[in-house]
């Protein structure tokens, strides 16, 4: 049975790992390799469990961990070829790594069908992931999103579980310390999701048969797991939580715990 693992949840780091304990695929390596092999090993799985390590994007919160992890892993990286090209010209991948470029064909690895998705996120090639298990599971990764595109939709809709960006509650935001700059960024449509965003694609994701939902990538300077999970919840009064529903938050590092969907 496949588990969807948040090993790494916000701003600061974001990894994860879909499968079982004997094969499966990491997210993202936004942490150092010694966390990230800690956080596999708090959840029994280990580390020959890795057959792929698949990238959103390149920023750092997402690839830091990756130069160190995919030589001691020695699995392949998985990619779209504009962050493929990045990631070797900034050395993040040594030569003896397999690299395989990723669009919106499906690729196997790990036990589960990937197919990637583009999101508009200020990354040349950045996207999100949707996994089918080999029990027939559908789960998707679809954080660092500016706005939620029809491609976004489309490639989610009626998957059981989903891992949704909740980055920042707007009030916090505009009245914290972050430059004026930073506050445009964010908000722009090739930023990140707030709250109230997320929980209007929530409530899109319910009705078309998503019953897990793990809230992530959240900012720990403008906004709290409180806060996300209320806007949510308040927002789908259409819907039963704990009965129609599951509602969770990321953390930001794991102690241990996976979703079963």
């Amino acid at each position: 049975m496949a588990k969807f693992y948040p090993l790494f949840s916000s701003s600061s780091g974001n990894s994860s790992f879909i499968g079982s304990k004997t094969e499966g695929i990491l997210i993202d390596a936004g942490v150092s390799c010694k966390k990230i092999l800690a956080a596999l090993a708090c959840n029994d799985i280990q580390k020959s469990a890795v057959r792929g390590i698949f990238i959103t994007h390149t920023h750092s919160d997402h690839i830091s961990g990756l130069k160190v992890l995919s030589k001691k892993l020695k699995a392949p990286v998985y990619a779209s070829q504009t962050t493929l090209s990045f990631l070797t010209h900034k050395e993040y991948l040594s030569s003896d790594i397999p690299v395989i470029p990723v669009d919106t064909r499906a690729v196997d690895c790990g036990g589960c069908e990937i197919t990637a998705f583009p999101t508009m996120h200020d990354a040349p090639g950045s996207m999100g992931f949707h996994i089918h298990t080999a029990d027939d599971k559908h789960c998707a990764v679809c954080t660092d999103l500016g706005v939620i595109t029809p491609e976004v939709r489309n490639a989610v809709r009626g998957c059981d579980m989903l891992l949704l960006e909740a980055n920042y509650d707007p009030s916090l935001l505009w009245g914290g310390l972050y430059p004026i700059e930073l506050k445009r960024r964010i908000t722009s449509p090739y930023g990140h999701l707030s709250n109230q965003d997320s929980a209007q694609f929530a409530d899109f994701l319910i009705r078309n048969g998503t019953t897990r939902i793990l809230l992530g990538h959240l900012s720990p300077h403008n906004n709290t797991p409180l806060l996300a999970a209320q806007t949510v919840v308040q927002n789908l009064h259409d819907f039963r939580q704990n009965f129609d529903y599951l509602l969770g938050i990321a953390p930001p590092e794991s102690q241990g715990g996976a979703v079963i969907f």
